[in-house]
């Protein structure tokens, strides 16, 4: 798992990053929550979604955002952070030139960010959402959607409640060819506290399914 530092738009920023060793490996980013209320790349959940990318054989970066460890300058309100996943996902993609698809994974903060991102990119083939703060902000910026993905919540969410991001992710299974998998977790709050495990699975299951829908589909071809 080893350290880089790349260059971001304010400053150079810190990462971890695990490189698969099939050529043409999908890539994945993980985006962590709030930097102002103690958000770092070594979250629980953050870290959880990491090794599960790893384990499904991408190549994966967690980095911090600017402002958090030894990443530079300060906190931006968000606009700022967007900037900073787009450099990272510019690093890894100049890495693996011929990678086998691009997705973004995010927690709290780090989810807004991801969804911010994947209306810039359309390379992007798939996302993964955990304790989405449809409460927060505003996600209007979803219209059109680009591609479905899986949201993950708990419905004692002290933050954010779960009806919030009920009505947001109705609003975009009424989108054509948009299909949200949305799974709602009995008991569990924001933090996830012990429900780390479940989260790791469901992220997996999906993940690997949605690659083999991907292989099926260029087989058929």
């Amino acid at each position: 798992m080893p350290e880089v530092m790349f260059a971001g738009p304010e400053g150079r920023l810190e990462g971890r990053y695990h490189h698969a060793k099939e050529r043409g490996a999908p890539l994945a980013l993980v985006l962590h929550p709030h930097p102002l209320h103690g958000g770092t790349m070594n979250n629980r959940i953050t870290y959880t979604m990491y090794q599960v990318f790893q384990r499904l054989g991408f190549s994966v970066m967690r980095f911090n955002f600017r402002g958090v460890g030894r990443s530079q300058s300060k906190f931006d309100g968000g606009m700022g952070e967007i900037n900073d996943a787009a450099a990272a996902l510019d690093w890894m993609q100049a890495l693996n030139p011929g990678h086998g698809g691009l997705w973004i994974s995010g927690y709290s903060f780090g989810a807004f960010v991801g969804m911010q991102l994947l209306m810039r990119r359309p390379e992007v083939s798939g996302w993964v959402s955990v304790a989405l703060p449809a409460a927060g902000y505003d996600f209007g910026f979803l219209a059109p959607c680009p591609t479905g993905g899986l949201i993950i919540h708990g419905d004692a969410d002290e933050l954010v409640p779960e009806n919030s991001v009920r009505k947001l992710v109705d609003k975009l299974n009424q989108q054509k060819g948009v299909a949200i998998d949305y799974r709602v977790f009995e008991g569990a709050d924001h933090v996830f506290a012990n429900h780390a495990e479940k989260v790791s699975e469901a992220v997996e299951g999906y993940v690997s399914q949605s690659l083999a829908r991907k292989q099926m589909a260029l087989a058929a071809d």
